[in-house]
């Protein structure tokens, strides 16, 4: 029998970092009334997420990189996520971050704190002569949820041997985590497990996280579930 591995798919903006950055962007270089409208004609449903990230850029006039960097290296990671890291390497466990931000700030963040070799997919974002431009390379065309399709990077990055951990907090976070054996959830993402009766560890900080996995690890074989299984399927009949 093939020995099992554990993939870990963590989300980014308010999950490693203590702020959504994306949203503050806009508040602190925007119009707020106008983003906070635009955020819950997203929620929604109204729009797609390419469509919210091109009105929400169009807020944001006269800002400069300078700026930005500035505000970007205000940004602070959350407690226990460096010790995280460490447990992961250490345990041999594989961490994937995927994120429907931006990896503009994203790398920026990543090389101050230490964390560059982190892989990670995102939606890219770069300052053009006309302001900023969004472009989304992972996108899915059957789904315009999110610009980045997390659901996608956990099955192409995963087997159906792997034991799959997914750690998130927000809307963009509850397609993806419904393909995991494991989720640990708060806030956005916590709500809707319960709402769908989905199990999920509940957690505040990566310290947490790690109390909870290393008894996985204890474990000849690590229980997998089911409805996860199912709908991975329902994925690869698709293709």
């Amino acid at each position: 029998m093939r020995e099992q591995k554990i993939k870990i798919f963590c989300d980014f903006d308010g999950t490693i970092t203590t702020k959504d950055v994306s949203e503050h962007m806009f508040l602190k270089f925007g119009d707020s009334g106008k983003a906070y409208e635009i955020f819950n004609r997203w929620l929604n449903k109204e729009i797609d997420s390419a469509q919210e990230w091109s009105e929400l850029l169009a807020l944001v006039t006269n800002l400069t990189p300078d700026r930005f960097n500035k505000f970007i290296d205000t940004i602070e990671i959350s407690y226990g996520f460096k010790e995280f890291v460490s447990f992961c390497e250490k345990k041999g466990l594989e961490l994937i971050i995927v994120s429907d931000g931006m990896d503009y700030y994203i790398k920026r963040i990543f090389k101050r704190t230490g964390f560059s070799h982190l892989k990670f997919f995102s939606n890219k974002l770069v300052f053009t002569e006309n302001g900023l431009q969004a472009s989304f390379p992972y996108s899915d065309e059957e789904c315009k949820d999110c610009g980045n399709c997390k659901r996608n990077h956990i099955i192409e990055n995963s087997s159906d041997d792997d034991v799959t951990i997914y750690i998130g907090d927000g809307y963009s976070d509850t397609c993806p985590a419904q393909y995991v054996d494991y989720i640990f959830a708060k806030k956005t993402l916590l709500k809707f497990c319960e709402k769908e009766r989905i199990s999920y560890y509940p957690y505040k900080n990566f310290k947490d996280v790690i109390n909870r996995i290393e008894p996985l690890l204890e474990k000849k074989k690590i229980k997998k579930r089911h409805q996860a299984e199912l709908k991975r399927k329902a994925v690869y009949a698709q293709g």
